[in-house]
């Protein structure tokens, strides 16, 4: 009886012991191996103002830089409205300057009782009105030049064109989404980490990053430099949709790992293979 109980131990102690080894044969202790997806900034264009679309510069695909041209609407009316507020301030300068000289003709007149104390007044708010109006009359104009510039969008940034929303001739409302453009720079994979390994990493660890698709020129996969920018300090549980090594419901720690040569084959949600060499623990400079 003694035997059997001894054998049986034995053979839990054998069970155990294969399970641990086959669990952890394959850990690489000095390489923490995370995954995650390709997230890159997308900017919502759109005019400031509303009208017909004139012209539409830009298909999907196109690259663009910074300041570039993308679209305008008809801008007439706004043109008009320019030059009536122009129109405006030259009256309103007329008026105020003709204000001034009377009021410097006639104010020293008070000293000798020769102008009133009640018309000296009149001049005063004459020519302080004559003053408002003016400044009224410029910022007027400056609206009006601000609502004729808004009737081009330009890009804000170097990126590309995702989507074309809208069409020449088409009328659309101030806000209503033109363009959406995906900028070149920054681009981040968005990854998890599990808590017992949240101590093993930090703000500006380099890391290299591997996507799925097949160099043809080396036949490997691709591989770009990283390193970490972010390490949310809260815990949060694992989305159903992270990949991780392990299948786990336990909490994580969301961090962002920045791409630093960046290239036209990294696209919006593609999946990514992160590997952070825990032996040699640098920074970026």
């Amino acid at each position: 009886m003694k035997k059997k109980i001894v054998l049986i131990i034995f053979l839990l102690l054998f069970i155990t012991g294969a399970i641990f080894f086959l669990t952890h044969k394959n850990k690489n202790l000095d390489e923490l191996t995370l995954y995650g997806n390709i997230e890159i900034r997308q900017v919502d264009l759109s005019f400031q103002v509303s009208g017909k679309i004139e012209k539409m510069l830009k298909e999907e695909g196109d690259k663009v830089e910074k300041g570039e041209l993308l679209a305008t609407i008809d801008s007439k009316d706004y043109k008009a409205n320019l030059d009536k507020a122009q129109a405006e301030v030259e009256i309103a300068l007329a008026l105020k300057n003709e204000a001034e000289d009377k009021f410097n003709r006639q104010a020293p007149l008070t000293t000798d009782n020769t102008l009133s104390k009640q018309d000296y007044d009149t001049l005063l708010n004459t020519k302080d009105k004559a003053n408002a109006d003016y400044n009224k009359a410029i910022a007027s104009k400056e609206f009006a030049q601000n609502q004729l510039d808004y009737t081009k969008i330009y890009a804000p940034d170097n990126g590309i064109i995702t989507v074309r929303v809208q069409e020449p001739g088409a009328t659309v409302n101030k806000g209503q989404i033109v363009y959406t453009m995906t900028k070149t720079t920054p681009v981040w994979i968005r990854a998890y980490v599990n808590e017992t390994d949240l101590g093993n990493i930090k703000y500006g660890q380099k890391t290299k990053v591997y996507t799925d698709s097949i160099n043809p020129n080396t036949g490997e996969k691709r591989s770009y430099e990283g390193y970490i920018g972010y390490i949310s300090p809260v815990a949060e549980f694992t989305p159903k949709t992270v990949q991780t090594t392990d299948l786990r419901t336990d909490l994580v720690y969301r961090i962002r790992v920045y791409i630093d040569n960046v290239d036209d084959y990294l696209r919006q949600g593609m999946p990514t293979t992160i590997k952070i060499d825990l032996k040699n623990n640098k920074k970026i400079k």
